[in-house]
């Protein structure tokens, strides 16, 4: 089982920091799923957020390491699916960031495989 260095810093705030991130760069319908009651989940949590171009996932990404380095110090473990765009993986071992063009994200629809987590939905007025 892979562990996160930074472990002064709880999977909740580190969820948090990653939502952060996705809300600089103004990450669409951002959600953070707790899995932490989750039976058999392979993390803390899922933190989502959608992007309207190749070019603001990227920057969602980007936003999403800065924060999370800039705060804790924190390298994510993994990373996925920087070159084609459509779904950015950032893995930080108990909170992993999604990142979706919107056509990815309603294919795969974590929300709803993830049905027994507690979602919450950041307002986009918080953006």
């Amino acid at each position: 089982m892979k562990e996160r260095k930074n472990k002064e810093l709880s999977s909740k705030d580190l969820s948090e920091l990653v939502a952060k991130g996705m809300i600089e760069k103004k990450g669409l319908d951002i959600a953070i799923l707790d899995l932490r009651k989750v039976k058999n989940s392979i993390t803390d949590f899922f933190v989502i957020c959608s992007g309207n171009s190749d070019t603001q996932i990227d920057a969602l990404a980007n936003s999403v390491e800065d924060e999370v380095y800039k705060m804790s110090k924190t390298e994510p473990w993994q990373k996925e699916g920087k070159a084609n765009g459509e779904w950015i993986l950032i893995d930080y071992v108990d909170v992993v960031a999604h990142i979706f063009n919107k056509d990815r994200r309603k294919h795969y629809d974590l929300e709803e495989l993830w049905g027994d987590a507690e979602v919450t939905y950041l307002e986009d007025s918080m953006v």
